[in-house]
């Protein structure tokens, strides 16, 4: 999100390009081949491809089966008929068992790609800087919690369950196409006094056929795609506004916002349901295809394989035996058809997931370039700013600046300086911009060596944690002893909370921001760090508070405070040295 007090207008800059689907499945495969899961997806990749082959001869045998089966019954044999019975439990037996294995792998295998597909994104989300760079600059930083969590989710069984029903299909089909072939011999068919034979006529049909069909699907239901992209951004604005109206409610109750928020929500709903009924008539259209084709394979392939039967070149277990190949080979070319809801549910849910992927990659990509400010940790205990020019609207081609009234800034330990602007936008964005959360401009940011610094944040949202956890982050409460967590709670004011120092909750509701501040400060003394940059915190302070947390850092004589904010009590009690911060008009190219 956003930092706090920022206009969301500066936050917002272009996505990133367009990826084709051969650079997202590039992406995707290459994100994978660096998975800790990859092994595991391997071997279960072995274990499913071995299960699908022996599925596929065990087919090939029952598809045999119905010659001696059928040439039983023709004849009216009870013991051949009998004995074929046999042979046919035996045979479903075995699919049986391989059916139940290949279920079970399918699964694993949905799970594994899962697995390592969330950690993938994860680990890509919050390396350092990227994910509040990304929620600052991109649209694609939008409710990242559907891509992280339900796309990720729907990306791997759909991967997991077309890759696998692609393979199998092609593997019936290479195996059936020669017994269709073998089966259908020569359709010999007169014309102009001649005759014309037609090698292998059924596999031809199979391929008009299948080949009619994937052509209609494909044309019919082409704006799917598009329609299940949609869908899910959809469906993430509309559970990222509950969820924002749900942390908000005491706000809302207050002012007697009920109304305006539940007209929010419907527009939210009203959008969503208008992308499911144009995607409710783009299935309805799709199902007169796959229906009709669907039902007409109860009865073409007798039909295809009639003329080779009523020739007396096939016999009744042969034409069942040719019907039966016939609806191998045509289900498998038809793979297309019968999936083609999920392909386009896929593809959609693919472009989602490898685009944020990229988008993530580009924060990268932009930190390192001639328009990003320079961060690296000197050799000194010094903070130092050189060049500094941070972008004001990193949407535009040229942007309007911030820039410090002096451009070289050195800050030993020790000083007190204060950073001041008639703007709180343009201080959020300084504020930022020094952590490194704000890269867009130029110059050079030089961190004290070790970094051993701490920025404090205005109050808002805290992460989620044990109240301990929260005043030793990112560190571990076991790094510190209980007594100086309950003595730096006490020490600020909150003493009140030493019992619940293991509790975990909502801290960000439970704590008001006055509350949330004096954490912060309880923090520092836990933490310790030489230089503390502050945003504005005393804004949202009472008197008392003021006065207590400013008494706290008198203590602290031998660290740097850095006061980003137009605070007339910083400036009292620590006669810190004033820069001015100023907005100019000297473009800087983004």
């Amino acid at each position: 999100m956003a930092p706090a007090n920022v206009d969301a207008a500066a936050f917002v800059v272009a996505g990133t390009a367009v990826l084709s689907l051969r650079d997202q499945m590039r992406l995707m495969l290459r994100a994978f081949w660096h998975s800790a899961a990859r092994t595991r997806i391997l071997l279960l990749t072995g274990a499913l491809l071995s299960v699908i082959l022996l599925t596929v001869f065990a087919q090939l045998e029952l598809n045999r089966w119905n010659v001696p089966f059928y040439n039983a019954l023709e004849r009216r044999s009870l013991p051949d008929f009998v004995k074929q019975l046999q042979v046919f439990f035996a045979i479903v037996a075995v699919l049986l068992v391989l059916n139940v294995g290949q279920s079970w792998l399918n699964q694993m295998m949905a799970l594994s790609l899962r697995e390592g597909l969330t950690n993938d994104l994860v680990d890509q989300w919050l390396r350092r800087k990227r994910a509040i760079r990304l929620a600052s600059s991109s649209p694609f930083g939008v409710n990242p919690d559907q891509r992280l969590h339900e796309d990720a989710r729907n990306l791997s069984d759909m991967s997991t369950s077309l890759s696998i029903g692609m393979v199998q299909a092609t593997i019936l089909l290479v195996s059936f196409v020669g017994v269709l072939w073998n089966t259908s011999g020569d359709l010999v068919l007169p014309l102009g006094g001649y005759r014309i034979a037609i090698p292998g006529y059924m596999v031809w049909a199979a391929v008009v056929y299948a080949g009619t069909a994937s052509v209609l699907t494909s044309v019919v239901g082409r704006r799917l795609v598009g329609l299940n992209e949609s869908r899910s951004a959809r469906e993430a604005d509309l559970r990222a506004i509950l969820m924002r109206t749900s942390e908000s409610l005491a706000v809302i109750s207050i002012a007697d916002g009920q109304e305006r928020e539940r007209r929010r929500i419907g527009e939210r709903i009203v959008s969503l349901l208008r992308v499911f009924r144009e995607l409710a008539w783009a299935q309805t259209r799709l199902t007169w295809v796959s229906s009709g084709f669907g039902w007409l394979a109860q009865i073409v392939p007798l039909v295809v394989a009639a003329p080779a039967y009523f020739s007396g070149a096939l016999s009744f277990g042969g034409l069942m035996m040719a019907a039966g190949a016939f609806s191998q080979v045509n289900a498998a070319l038809q793979w297309y058809v019968t999936n083609f809801g999920m392909i386009s549910n896929w593809r959609a849910t693919l472009m989602r997931v490898s685009t944020f992927r990229q988008a993530l990659n580009e924060m990268d990509i932009s930190a390192s370039s001639k328009a990003c400010i320079a961060y690296r940790v000197g050799a000194k205990s010094t903070f130092s700013i050189n060049g500094f020019r941070a972008t004001v609207d990193p949407q535009a081609a040229y942007s309007a600046s911030l820039r410090l009234e002096t451009d070289s800034l050195d800050i030993a330990l020790g000083e007190r300086l204060m950073i001041a602007s008639s703007s709180g936008q343009e201080q959020r964005i300084f504020f930022h911009a020094l952590s490194g959360d704000w890269p867009w401009g130029r110059g050079e940011v030089v961190y004290p060596e070790s970094r051993d610094l701490r920025f404090v944040a205005r109050a808002g949202q805290l992460p989620a944690g044990t109240l301990a956890e929260l005043l030793c982050y990112p560190h571990a409460p076991a790094d510190f002893g209980r007594d100086g967590l309950l003595d730096a709670l006490q020490e600020v004011g909150l003493g009140r909370l030493q019992n619940a120092l293991d509790t975990s909750s909502a801290w960000s509701q439970v704590l008001d921001r006055e509350d949330q501040t004096r954490l912060a400060f309880a923090s520092l003394l836990i933490l310790r760090p030489r230089f503390i940059i502050f945003d504005d915190v005393f804004e949202d302070l009472d008197d008392d508070a003021c006065d207590a947390l400013t008494a706290f850092l008198e203590r602290m004589a031998d660290r740097t405070l850095i006061y980003v904010g137009q605070s007339e009590l910083f400036r009292t009690v620590f006669d810190p040295k004033v820069i001015k911060l100023e907005r100019t008009e000297e473009t800087v190219a983004v």
